[in-house]
């Protein structure tokens, strides 16, 4: 018994929606699942005991996950190729440093940057920069510097991400662990050009002081050996009284 043609097509056309609606595996890293959606790809990494951000992920991935893993820093261009990558969850990881470039290549279509739960302690002033997403950086060992002020005040969009930064060490000398970072009114780096400035003007001194020293020395030193010239001039001998009137007697004669 033949089949007709319309029916054919719609199987056709069923199967081509069962394809795409079943996870693609043959392009997903080792530990990772890839679930093909009708945007793009979601690759989900999670507990996957990665050391290190993956190298050959799909270049149509719009959701990522890499949360609950050992990845311990993100290098400059690490998700290059990603062109479509909306969302990336970093979380629960032990991320210490993030590159200023870290990012570079999905700035433009990142949606949603989830840092929470890292080790992070220190961030380049530019790592946010040109980011529109909404960042998660809070639960992290912050050290509230000019820098991390810098990188923050350019997320304005991000209040409340900020308002989930606490402060694990900062330079200020009344600080307290665990300070919220919206709640230090001072200007951490107008601070640090002061400390800056002071290290400058120390330094100064040392140099001017140790050139009165100098010259301390050197007029001293001139004084010891005029005194020396004098004490040496006092000693030598002098001309004797009768050789003296031999001399003036013989001239008179003559």
């Amino acid at each position: 018994m033949s089949v007709p043609r319309p029916h054919i097509r719609c199987l056709n056309v069923s199967l081509s929606i069962c394809v795409r609606c079943v996870p693609d595996w043959s392009k997903c890293e080792t530990g990772c699942t890839c679930a093909r959606r009708p945007d793009g790809l979601n690759v989900t990494c999670s507990h996957a005991h990665l050391r290190a951000v993956p190298s050959d992920l799909p270049p149509d991935t719009v959701l990522l996950r890499l949360d609950h893993n050992q990845i311990s820093a993100v290098p400059d261009r690490a998700f290059r190729g990603l062109s479509r990558l909306r969302e990336l969850n970093l979380s629960h990881n032990a991320v210490e440093t993030l590159g200023e470039g870290a990012l570079r290549g999905v700035e433009a279509t990142l949606r949603s940057l989830d840092l929470s739960h890292n080790r992070l302690s220190r961030v380049d002033r530019e790592a946010f920069a040109r980011l529109h997403a909404r960042v998660h950086v809070g639960d992290n060992p912050w050290h509230c510097d000019c820098a991390l002020q810098q990188a923050l005040r350019v997320m304005g969009h991000n209040h409340e991400a900020a308002g989930r930064v606490r402060c694990h060490s900062s330079p200020l000398r009344d600080h307290r662990v665990g300070q919220p970072f919206l709640a230090m009114d001072a200007d951490l780096c107008n601070l640090a050009k002061r400390t800056t400035d002071y290290a400058m003007l120390v330094t100064m001194f040392g140099w001017f002081a140790m050139v009165i020293s100098y010259v301390v020395y050197y007029v001293r030193q001139n004084q010891e050996d005029a005194r020396r010239h004098m004490e040496y001039l006092k000693s030598l001998p002098s001309k004797a009284p009768g050789r003296a009137d031999e001399s003036e007697e013989a001239s008179t004669t003559v």
